[in-house]
């Protein structure tokens, strides 16, 4: 394996991933440097915090234009939590955030209907249902609920979520609160997670070695 280049923002739970992607025997390097990136093998692109914050970094940081440049290469490109969500072209997030716009579609406020009192942030371990076939979601447990899918615990923390404008974006989903939400999502060489691989114990490290072993 090469080496994954892991973004380096300021968004921070930069060093959980670079150890994980250690621990599954991959070099991980945590940067900001663009020429690291654009030699890089893979790059993930993890990150916790708010959409604006988010973007501004990478806008200064000038990796904004490193994500399309990786994206258009064909490398493999992994995003992770607010990694899912700024990767579309908008967020409701601080009142209306332009995003990257490398998929298309935007990233809404969770918004419930129905009796129940539900926590925002969503947060916690939660049961997602992958659609078969994506190399980097595989090797899950047996389908449930008649589906057809593999469903696998992951853990989350998250307040909005993406919503995109192709519903053939979404690789698996997840409910909360009665909203079911994209919580895996991609296209060609690009695929992004709503929650923590990093924390999601071995389910979660199957999808990020699954994910250094793809191919696309």
């Amino acid at each position: 394996m090469g080496i994954t280049a892991i973004l380096d923002y300021d968004a921070g739970n930069l060093t959980s991933v670079e150890r994980a992607v250690r621990h599954l025997g991959s070099e991980g390097r945590v940067t900001r440097d663009p020429q690291v990136i654009r030699d890089a093998e893979r790059v993930i692109f993890p990150g916790v915090g708010a959409a604006r914050s988010a973007m501004e970094s990478l806008r200064r940081l000038g990796l904004d234009e490193e994500l399309h440049r990786a994206v258009r290469s064909g490398r493999p490109v992994l995003g992770i939590c607010i990694g899912c969500q700024i990767i579309f072209e908008g967020s409701e997030e601080d009142g209306g955030t332009p995003c990257l716009g490398l998929l298309p579609g935007k990233v809404v406020r969770f918004r419930f209907q129905g009796p129940g009192h539900w926590k925002i942030p969503h947060m916690g371990w939660n049961t997602v249902r992958f659609s078969p076939g994506h190399p980097v979601l595989s090797g899950g447990p047996p389908p449930t609920g008649g589906t057809g899918a593999p469903a696998d615990q992951f853990y989350f923390v998250h307040s909005y979520y993406p919503v995109p404008a192709d519903p053939s974006l979404v690789l698996g989903d997840c409910e909360y609160g009665g909203c079911r939400f994209a919580a895996a999502v991609g296209r060609e060489n690009l695929i992004a997670v709503q929650f923590h691989t990093e924390k999601s114990g071995p389910p979660g490290l199957r999808v990020l070695e699954n994910f250094l072993r793809w191919r696309p």
